[in-house]
C-alpha cells in the first residue's frame, strides 16, 4: 500500500432514502430482475440491499466493515457501487474487482465517481486520488479508465450503460440482448381475455412490426389463447384484418432498426445469427434474405458514418433537429425520427461512453465526431429554458467531458424552440407562435447578445416586453417619482 496514512473507508458509506443511481440503472436495463438473485459486494450500511428487499428483490449484501460476518455468496447480478473510487491501493482495487467478478453468475454491475466530481471532493494529494480530511480517499475515475480496468480484469467486452457504470457478462448473448433492448424495442401486446381480443393484439403487433408475431414471442397468456387455433387459419385471419399500409411501415421501420442494431453490434464486438435474441433472429428473416447481406448492409452503414460529407448531407436531410454551423441539435422526443445513420452517431456513442440518465437535447458534431446529451430540466415549462448540465464523448479518443451550470448567474438558454422538435411534435405550433412574437418585436435583432440569461433579460427590457408564460407580453411602463 502506498504511503502510510491511515484511510477511514467505513466513513465514506452514506445513508440511503432511495435506490442508488446504478443500481436504478440496473433496473431499468432488466440486469436486476424479479427472478434473479443480487449481490451487492461492498454495501456500506446496506441502504439498496434494504430497498430492494422491500422491492421483493431476493438481494443480499456484504461489506468488510459494515456486515462482514458472513462470506458473500455468488448471485445472479453483483453490484460493485461506488467501492474501487474509495480503495487508495491501485493492486487492491483489481483484486476486489476480481473477486467480485467470481461472484457473479451472470453480470457485474460496476459504479465509480467521475473525475468531473473533483470540485466536492477537497484534501490532499495522495497516491493516485485525494485523501480528505475524514481520512477517507476517493479516486476519481475516467470513463475510459473504468471501462478499460473492468474490461482487463474480467477479459470480456463490456457496455457502458450510463456515465460511471459498467456492465460485464458473463454470457456473451446477454450482452448482445441488452444492446438489442436498447435500440430495438420490446414488443408491446394489448391485452387479451379472449381468442377474439388475442388475435386483435397479433394484428397490432403484425402492423407495428410489420411480420406476424412467432407463437414462442408471444406472452405466455396470448399463446395460450391461440395456442388452439392453427397457424394457418391465424395467419388468414391477420392478413385480412391488418392494414397493408401500416404492415409496410412497420417493415419500413423494422429494417431500419436491426440494421441499426447490427451496426451497433459490429462496433461494439458481433457474434453468430444464433446468439441473437429470438425476435431479433425473425426480423432479420422477415426483412433480408440472409444474416449475411443484413450484416454488409450494416456494415456499409457502419463505414458511412466514417464520412463527413455523408453525415453532413444526413444531417441536413434530417427532418427534424435544429442544424448550426458546427452540430444538428435535437430533442429526446425527436431522436428517433432522426435518419438512421445520425441514430447509429448517437447510440455508438452511447455504448462507449454511456448516455447520462437525464437528458433533453442530443448534440452530434458534424465536423469530427462527439456526442453529447445537455439537460434543459424546464425545457416544456420554460419558454427560454436554462441549461442544467452536458455531458459529451468525443469518439475518436473516448474522452469525456461534463459541465455543470447550475450554480452560474448567467446560464446558456434556448431560442426557437419548435427547432428542437419534430414538426408535428403537439407543442411545436404553441413555440413557433411565440418565436414569430419575438421576432416581430425585435427581440432577435442583435443575436450575439441573448445566448445567457442575462443577455436575454437586457433586450426584453429593452424592446419593452416581458414574457407570460409562453406568452410575449408589453413591459408595464415605469412609474416615474412625482407621477403618481
Amino acid at each position: 500500500m502506498p504511503g502510510s496514512r491511515q484511510i477511514e473507508r467505513r466513513l465514506t458509506a452514506i445513508s440511503r432514502s432511495g435506490l442508488s443511481m446504478p443500481a436504478r440503472q440496473a433496473l431499468v436495463d432488466q440486469q436486476i430482475r424479479p427472478d434473479s438473485t443480487v449481490l451487492d459486494y461492498g454495501c456500506g450500511r446496506g441502504g439498496d440491499v434494504r430497498l430492494l428487499r422491500r422491492m421483493d428483490f431476493a438481494a443480499t449484501g456484504w461489506d468488510p466493515y459494515y456486515f462482514p460476518d458472513s462470506a458473500p455468496e455468488r448471485a445472479d447480478a453483483v453490484l460493485v457501487t461506488y467501492v474501487l473510487n474509495v480503495i487508495e491501493d491501485p493492486v487492491e482495487r483489481r483484486e476486489t474487482l476480481s473477486r467480485a467478478w467470481e461472484l457473479a453468475r451472470s453480470v457485474l454491475v460496476v459504479s465509480t465517481r467521475l473525475v468531473w466530481e473533483r470540485g466536492k471532493v477537497t484534501g490532499d494529494q495522495f497516491a493516485d486520488g485525494v485523501v480528505t480530511s475524514r481520512k477517507t480517499f476517493q479516486h476519481l475515475f475516467e470513463t475510459r479508465e473504468l471501462r478499460d480496468l473492468v474490461q482487463e480484469v474480467t477479459g470480456v467486452r463490456c457496455v457502458s450503460a450510463a456515465p460511471g457504470v459498467v456492465y460485464a457478462f458473463r454470457d456473451d448473448t446477454a450482452r448482445i440482448a441488452l444492446l438489442a433492448r436498447k435500440i430495438v424495442p420490446d414488443a408491446d401486446w394489448l391485452a387479451s381475455d379472449s381468442t377474439t381480443s388475442a388475435i386483435a393484439s397479433v394484428v397490432d403487433f403484425t402492423e407495428r412490426r410489420g411480420r406476424q408475431p412467432r407463437l414462442e414471442e408471444m406472452p405466455a397468456p396470448l399463446s395460450e389463447l391461440l395456442g388452439a387455433l392453427p397457424a394457418s387459419e391465424l395467419q388468414r385471419l391477420v392478413r385480412r384484418s391488418a392494414d397493408p399500409v401500416k404492415v409496410s411501415e412497420g417493415a419500413r421501420r423494422t429494417t431500419l432498426n436491426t440494421l441499426l442494431f447490427l451496426a451497433v453490434e459490429l462496433f461494439h464486438g458481433r457474434g453468430p445469427f444464433g446468439g441473437l435474441p429470438l425476435p431479433v433472429q425473425l426480423d432479420v428473416r422477415s426483412c433480408f434474405s440472409s444474416y449475411l447481406e443484413a450484416c454488409k448492409r450494416a456494415d456499409r452503414l457502419l463505414l458511412k458514418l466514417r464520412d463527413d460529407a455523408y453525415v453532413r448531407d444526413a444531417m441536413r436531410a434530417s427532418q427534424v433537429g435544429k442544424l448550426t454551423p458546427t452540430a444538428l441539435y435535437v430533442h429526446r422526443r425527436a431522436v428517433e425520427r432522426l435518419p438512421t445513420v445520425l441514430r447509429l452517431y448517437e447510440h455508438c456513442a452511447a455504448i462507449a461512453a454511456g448516455r447520462p440518465e437525464s437528458w433533453t437535447v442530443l448534440k452530434l458534431l458534424h465536423q469530427g465526431r462527439s456526442a453529447g446529451w445537455l439537460d434543459y430540466p424546464d425545457f416544456d415549462s420554460d419558454p427560454h429554458p436554462r441549461l442544467h448540465t452536458s455531458y459529451s464523448v468525443e469518439m475518436r479518443t473516448l474522452e469525456t467531458t461534463h459541465l455543470s451550470h447550475a450554480a452560474s448567474g448567467d446560464r446558456p438558454l434556448l431560442h426557437r424552440k419548435q427547432e428542437f422538435l419534430a414538426p408535428d411534435d403537439p407543442d411545436a405550433a404553441k413555440y413557433r407562435r411565440l418565436t414569430e412574437a419575438e421576432v416581430r418585436a425585435g427581440l432577435y435583432d442583435r443575436p450575439h447578445l441573448i445566448g445567457t440569461e442575462l443577455g436575454w433579460e437586457a433586450e426584453l427590457v429593452r424592446c419593452g416586453r416581458l414574457l407570460r408564460g409562453h406568452r410575449l407580453v408589453r413591459r408595464p411602463a415605469a412609474v416615474m417619482p412625482g407621477t403618481a
